[in-house]
């Protein structure tokens, strides 16, 4: 079974930084899987955020571009999300996903809160 714990969320003011965390098991999915980090704000929908494929490719939604970093470490098998410059527009539940297949991801985490004040 999949799974994808989160963590980093947190409270921070406006220009802060926080770092997320994605461990994702078993260890197969780091060197199988696409994954992603995805935010859903209140009354909104959830929406890319960064996408990293096993061959290194990333991409960045256009409104974090130079502020967000998503990273990857094969050997703990974890996803990281380090968020700089963070506005109160960014304040969401992160969620970490894995796999894409037929248009979606197959697995989510349950995600994390991240609460920017200004």
């Amino acid at each position: 079974q999949v799974r994808l714990v989160e963590s980093g969320g947190g409270s921070v003011e406006d220009g802060g930084s926080l770092k997320l965390s994605c461990v994702a098991s078993p260890e197969y999915i780091f060197g199988a899987c696409e994954m992603a980090w995805y935010r859903q704000a209140p009354g909104k929908e959830r929406e890319p955020v960064s996408t990293s494929t096993q061959g290194g490719t990333i991409t960045y939604a256009d409104s974090v571009k130079g502020r967000f970093i998503i990273s990857r470490d094969d050997v703990k098998n974890t996803l990281y999300l380090q968020m700089n410059r963070l506005k109160s527009e960014d304040t969401a539940v992160y969620y970490c996903a894995a796999c894409w297949e037929g248009g979606k991801y197959n697995h989510w985490g349950q995600g994390t809160q991240v609460s920017v004040s200004s």
